[in-house]
């Protein structure tokens, strides 16, 4: 049986391929879930994929994670920079985090370069654009140990 990510997403970007595509190119969410499903099939695990803009809802599916997952690709979008929340759920979890980035962060305004989640995170992957989401899940593949 295929080992299982999870694959979080923060506020806005269910925006995504709307919201400032000069910043976040022209894919949306979806897409970036068709090809995260490809890769995993090909790299024999299955994700679980969400997306919300309540920071209650991902601790609550972070919380889910230690249950069932191998590891967790993030994608915390605003909370990065404010939430403490988030960071505590991380460090309850045992597997691997990498934390995604599309944009480079370090290249915006200055509060955009710090991150409570990479306190956690044992990778963070910022600028790739989306490939950075596929980038981490193959991180998580070769850290995890979770091919099938």
């Amino acid at each position: 049986m295929a080992k299982l990510v999870y694959i979080l997403n923060g506020p806005n970007l269910n925006l995504l391929g709307k919201r400032q595509p000069h910043i976040y190119g022209s894919e949306t969410l979806a897409d970036v879930e068709r090809e995260c499903a490809a890769l995993a099939a090909e790299l024999g695990v299955k994700i679980r994929f969400l997306q919300s803009n309540t920071e209650g809802q991902i601790i609550d599916w972070i919380h889910q994670a230690r249950e069932e997952a191998a590891g967790i690709v993030i994608n915390p979008a605003a909370y990065t920079h404010t939430s403490v929340a988030i960071l505590d759920a991380l460090n309850a979890f045992d597997g691997p985090v990498i934390e995604v980035h599309i944009s480079n962060v370090h290249k915006r305004e200055a509060f955009r370069h710090h991150s409570y989640v990479s306190l956690r995170a044992d990778g963070v992957i910022a600028g790739c654009g989306t490939e950075g989401y596929r980038l981490a899940l193959r991180r998580i593949v070769t850290v995890a140990g979770t091919q099938a």
